[in-house]
Parts: C-alpha cells; sequence; structure tokens
C-alpha cells in the first residue's frame, strides 16, 4: 500500500471515530452510531444476534444510553410541570391475566383510632410493571441477558446482584420519550380490532401512526426523528378497552385458559413480531420501550421461528421492557413526546411496582415539545423467582 493510500485510509478510519462510531467492545454509551442488528459483532459464548456489547458486567443494557448529555439535552425541551400520571392503581386489573396472583391490601392497626399501617401482597406482574432481565431468557440456550442463566437466578451460583432491577435504580431512567397513540389512530383510520384478541400491530401501522403525529419513526442514522436513548411508549387500547368493562368481563378475558404455544388462550393486542419490527426496534436504540398492554407484543407470539419478541428485548438486546401503563390521560393530551425522569427503585428483584408522574407542555400541539415523568417504586411482599426489595 502506497503512503498516500495509508495516509487516507488512516484520515478514514480517524474520522469514523471523530463522528462517534462504535469500532470495538465494550461500546462507548456516547457514541453517536451504532449498527444495525444485522452488522452486531459475534459475541462469544453468545447467541446470534445478542448484543452483549456494554462489558462482561453490564447490568444495564439499553439504559447505558442514557448519558448525561442525552439526558440533559432532553431535560431542555421542558416548558410547562403540569402532572399526570402512568401507572395504573395496584388493584387493576383487579382480576390479572396469566394466572397471576391478585394484588391484596391489609390495613394493619398499630394503635388502633390513633396509628395504621398497610400491608401489600402483590404479584409484580399485576399492574404497571417493568420486565426485569431476569425475566425470561433466549429459550434456546437458556441465558438471560449478558449470559446470567437459572443458576444464577435461583440455582447453585445464585447471585442477587447478577442481572437485578435493582441496578436500574442505581442509574437511574431519565430522557426523552416518544408516545406513538396507535389506538387514536386506528380509530380514526377505520382500522378496527380488539385489545382483547389476538392483533398484531405492524411496523407500517407505527409508520403511518407517526405520520398522523408528526414523527417520522426511523432512527436519525436513517433520516428520522428516533433518537438514540429515546424510550418509547405505545398505546394499544387495553386500558381504554378495559375502563370500558365491567367487572365480570374484565375476569372472563383474564381468566381464559393460558398454555404456552399459539394456543394460549390469553390473547392480547400488541406489536408484531415480525422481522421488521425486530430490526427496527433494535437500530433505533431506545434505552427502553414500554405500552399499555399486558404484553406489549400481540399474544401469543406468532413468529414462525417459535421465539417472543421478549427473548430478542430482554434477553439478547438487555432493553427494559414496560407493561400496563396508563396512557391514557398522556394520549388525551395529544403529545407525541415526552421525557422519563427519575429512578426506579426496588432492590435484587425483576419487576419492581412502579407509580409514574408525567409532566405535559401546556400549550400547543407542537411534536418536539416534550414533558418529565417521575418513577417511584412500592414496596411489595410477594417477589417473583425469590427475589426482594429491601
Amino acid at each position: 500500500m502506497s503512503g498516500s493510500v495509508s495516509q487516507r485510509v488512516a484520515q478514514i478510519a480517524a474520522t469514523v471515530k471523530k463522528e462517534g462510531a462504535t469500532n470495538s467492545l465494550p461500546w462507548d454509551p456516547k457514541a453517536t452510531r451504532f449498527p444495525s442488528r444485522g452488522d452486531l459483532p459475534k459475541i462469544e459464548n453468545a447467541p446470534d444476534g445478542a448484543a452483549w456489547v456494554w462489558g462482561s458486567d453490564d447490568q444495564l443494557g439499553r439504559l447505558n444510553l442514557l448519558t448525561p448529555a442525552r439526558v440533559a439535552a432532553a431535560a431542555k425541551l421542558i416548558t410547562d410541570g403540569d402532572i399526570v400520571s402512568l401507572n395504573l392503581p395496584l388493584n387493576v386489573p383487579a382480576v390479572p391475566a396469566f394466572n397471576r396472583q391478585p394484588f391484596q391490601h391489609t390495613i394493619k392497626p398499630i394503635a388502633p383510632g390513633f396509628v395504621y399501617d398497610d400491608i401489600y401482597s402483590l404479584n409484580t406482574q399485576s399492574g404497571t410493571q417493568w420486565d426485569g432481565f431476569r425475566h425470561i431468557s433466549f429459550i434456546k440456550t437458556g441465558q438471560f441477558y449478558n449470559g446470567a442463566t437459572g443458576a444464577h437466578i435461583d440455582g447453585a451460583e445464585a447471585n442477587q446482584h447478577r442481572c437485578s432491577i435493582h441496578h436500574w435504580s442505581d442509574h437511574g431512567i431519565g430522557g426523552r420519550g416518544v408516545l406513538l397513540d396507535y389506538w387514536t389512530y386506528a380509530q380514526e383510520n377505520g382500522i378496527k380490532y380488539d385489545p382483547y384478541d389476538y392483533h398484531a400491530i405492524p411496523l407500517t401501522s407505527l409508520v403511518a401512526c407517526g405520520k398522523a403525529q408528526g414523527i417520522d419513526i426511523r432512527p436519525t442514522a436513517q433520516g428520522g426523528d428516533i433518537q438514540i436513548g429515546d424510550i418509547l411508549l405505545i398505546r394499544s387500547g387495553f386500558v381504554s378497552t378495559y375502563n370500558s368493562l365491567g367487572p365480570s368481563e374484565r375476569a372472563a378475558a383474564a381468566l381464559r385458559p393460558h398454555v404456552h404455544g399459539p394456543e394460549d388462550g390469553m390473547r392480547w393486542a400488541g406489536v408484531s413480531a415480525e422481522d421488521e419490527m425486530v430490526d427496527w426496534l433494535h437500530d433505533s436504540y431506545f434505552a427502553a420501550i414500554a405500552g399499555d398492554a399486558p404484553s406489549f407484543e400481540a399474544w401469543p407470539s406468532m413468529r414462525a421461528d417459535g421465539r417472543m419478541l421478549h427473548e430478542y428485548i430482554l434477553a439478547l438486546w438487555g432493553m427494559p421492557l414496560g407493561e400496563l401503563f396508563d396512557l391514557e390521560k398522556l394520549a388525551e393530551a395529544i403529545f407525541p413526546s415526552i421525557i422519563f425522569g427519575g429512578p426506579a427503585v426496588g432492590r435484587f428483584g425483576q419487576r419492581p411496582v412502579i407509580e409514574q408522574k408525567i409532566a405535559i407542555p401546556g400549550c400547543g400541539f407542537v411534536n418536539k415539545n416534550a414533558s418529565m415523568a417521575q418513577i417511584r417504586v412500592y414496596h411489595a411482599t410477594a417477589m417473583d423467582a425469590g427475589d426482594r426489595f429491601n
């Protein structure tokens, strides 16, 4: 190679590095460009498609993308401080789906007539929740995020710190968010479906929904509006429908027979698990994603290879996944952009039960306006897999 060619190659390499490309492991969260799903590096002893790229001891996954610079930039979008809650009450749904334990509340008199305590008992899937990295593995290999296994959760190598959700609390969750109100878009465009039955929302429909809201949902690397570290919220209509039903109808839907596989009686609307959706969710480099449905993805999962979208999101990518978020008041405000702020506080667990508040801009229908949310966590007396909150 001639000297001039060598110099040119060196210049190009330096330019790429300067522009924020990610070139080696572990990745730098402050980088401004990351590989597409098809260009991920092969990780030793990991399944194909694993993005365990933040270090061998990483516990945060995509939350690493919430860098101080990105959080500071998001905070500048705040205009007003009106508060909107995103959490369902702890007893909603009254009858949880998937055979989960319902919420129980006991008032304990300490000094009757003068002092009282509350005792809560619940399954953390019974209301607004984050699915943590211990929730589901990549089923084919039995590996959770960053190589953890069941032995690290409740086996001979049990380690309360491995993939525990309390690391999210220590780091905090704060950044720019994007709400896609698909339920309203569908109703306004003649798309009829029942959120309490199987309905897969394809990527093409989310693209159209975003366009109707003035958002190009492609990542910025592809010329769109989605920025690295954004937090995605999708409203698919579950909570709206729940609010319109009576107690017996709600219970009947939640008590449908639950079996693993396509014959599952649990049937809910949610995003499609098609390859195009998987690519978009990965390549957008969201810090976290959430929806109002019990499973986020359309349930039961119908991928031809048998994989669930949960396996990609949680086990392969380490991206926090929220379910049963109450997005009704936020949707009424008609603001597609929001900001989350504040930690999810919990210890040694896989799913905190969260209370969320969100502040929205007070005027106009400006797509780039944003708001601030605060996430807090209730203590719970019943945790899955022997995990606990302190």
